[in-house]
């Protein structure tokens, strides 16, 4: 155990954030995303019993967002005509602003199907147990200053 970590980034987990350097991607995929099949080329790490929101707000006391692109958070956009609601990205908004000055300008959405192929090039994918739709979200990592 370390003091200052937060207790849900596991060993594997902080190793790989630490191997990650400036603009590598990192996916935190709710429970219905193809986490092993996107992430075949990539590292996946399964955290099957915590939610996005947990992880992204432990994850970002540690990992600085890219400040060379507009959006170093991307979200899976829904499909139109898809009658599904997303107040998760409330939640998420609510985090980012904690740690990045810009706030939800930070934050960006990308289709659901370029969603997909931007995720393939990730550095890792982590596979959460995130019941929420449209909850998948893409960070592009900074430089530590």
């Amino acid at each position: 155990m370390l003091k200052g970590i937060p207790k849900i980034l596991s060993p594997e987990l902080l190793k790989v954030l630490c191997e990650m350097g400036h603009s590598d991607r990192i996916v935190l995929a709710d429970g219905n995303f193809p986490a092993e099949s996107i992430g075949k080329d990539s590292i996946v790490i399964r955290m099957d019993g915590h939610g996005t929101c947990e992880l992204l707000d432990a994850i970002l006391q540690l990992f600085p967002l890219d400040t060379y692109v507009d959006t170093p958070v991307s979200l899976m956009q829904v499909m139109p005509g898809d009658p599904v609601e997303t107040p998760i990205w409330d939640s998420y908004r609510a985090i980012v602003e904690k740690y990045d000055p810009r706030g939800q300008k930070a934050i960006g959405g990308i289709e659901r199907f370029a969603f997909y192929e931007e995720a393939r090039k990730a550095y890792a994918v982590i596979a959460t147990g995130e019941s929420a739709l449209y909850a998948n979200i893409i960070l592009q990592k900074g430089v530590v200053k």
